[in-house]
């Protein structure tokens, strides 16, 4: 296992550190807890900072302010321009650090969305994103209608995030690499029985879009769920950089990523250029390669009507054997980001 730099310790001039915090999982049922969970986080964006001074970016796990009750609570729910995002972003100033946040975020036409923040060292919102995938049957949040986006990171990296679930798809890693993102975030709430697929599909992600993968989980237990940590940041040929495998809740694992090898493996790599290859097949037969797209799930999903040929036997296709009432709104489509507050 490679730690290039010893995790961060020695860093290179073109390498960017990640720490990936494996956040012990907390109880939030009022906005007092809500409130005492938010100043939690902050104290670790100032323990991250101390931890390691090179380091660029801390990570912060799904779920990282709410916990895993599933809570729609309207009083504990988060708004960009809330109390919540203005603490981490304070917390990122008061730093000199770039930090990844998770909110459960109040849809006044629906249910909440899952939703993941960047914030740079100065404290603006760099990226901001909403889960594509809920776990479903297990999650009630709205799915996500703003599309996967990407901002430019410390030192000029391109970053994209995804949470949790969206990582077990492989077009969503495919969609950051298509868009440009040279790494990709997974935060993540997963409890134990997902060990191994979250492992394996960190790394496949990693490979298969020539890119590097920074991943984390919630830590520890709230006396009801176990978290597992299980913090893994992977470079883009699926080498995996640093893991946390201890379960130890707080844990901050940390590694270098190198975007120049990124852009370097993309640019000159023959074999298994794979993000390349995929709009280009069989380049060496016919000029160019082929452009067409073969895959019907894709053409049948552009038309709205993909489905599975097994669709009839599928069970479950609603949230009522996790206690939510089936739902009788339809999804609107993407629509355009809400505003972001200065």
């Amino acid at each position: 296992m490679s730690t290039g730099g010893l995790g961060g310790l020695n860093k290179s001039p073109n390498g960017v550190v990640f720490g990936v915090v494996q956040l012990q999982l907390p109880n939030v049922v009022t906005p007092t807890d809500l409130a005492v969970q938010t100043q939690c986080i902050v104290d670790l964006v100032a323990k991250a900072r101390r931890n390691l001074p090179t380091m660029d970016l801390v990570v912060f796990p799904e779920y990282s302010l709410h916990g895993l009750s599933m809570d729609t609570n309207p009083a504990i729910m988060c708004s960009l321009d809330g109390p919540e995002i203005a603490a981490f972003r304070k917390a990122c100033v008061d730093n000199s650090i770039w930090g990844c946040f998770s909110i459960m975020e109040l849809n006044p036409g629906g249910m909440p969305y899952n939703t993941g923040v960047v914030i740079d060292a100065e404290g603006a919102i760099k990226l901001y994103y909403r889960k594509l995938h809920p776990w479903v049957p297990v999650e009630p949040w709205e799915p996500g209608n703003v599309g996967i986006p990407t901002c430019v990171g410390p030192k000029g990296c391109i970053l994209a995030l995804i949470i949790c679930h969206d990582g077990m798809f492989p077009e969503c890693a495919r969609e950051c690499a298509y868009k440009g993102a040279e790494i990709m975030i997974r935060t993540a709430g997963y409890t134990a029985p997902i060990r191994e697929p979250w492992r394996y599909t960190n790394r496949s992600n990693a490979f298969c879009n020539l890119m590097a993968t920074v991943n984390v989980c919630m830590c520890g237990s709230d006396g009801t769920f176990d978290s597992m940590g299980e913090g893994m940041i992977v470079n883009y040929d699926g080498e995996v950089l640093a893991h946390g495998t201890t379960g130890r809740p707080n844990e901050i694992i940390t590694a270098e990523i190198r975007p120049d090898l990124v852009r370097e493996a993309r640019a000159t790599w023959g074999v298994e250029n794979n993000p390349y290859q995929l709009g280009h097949r069989g380049y060496v037969a016919v000029s160019g390669g082929a452009r067409d797209c073969p895959y019907t799930f894709m053409t049948d999903m552009v038309a709205g009507k993909y489905e599975v040929p097994w669709a009839e036997t599928v069970v479950e296709k609603d949230g009522k054997s996790c206690g939510f009432a089936a739902p009788t709104r339809t999804y609107k489509g993407e629509e355009t980001p809400p505003d972001i507050p200065k």
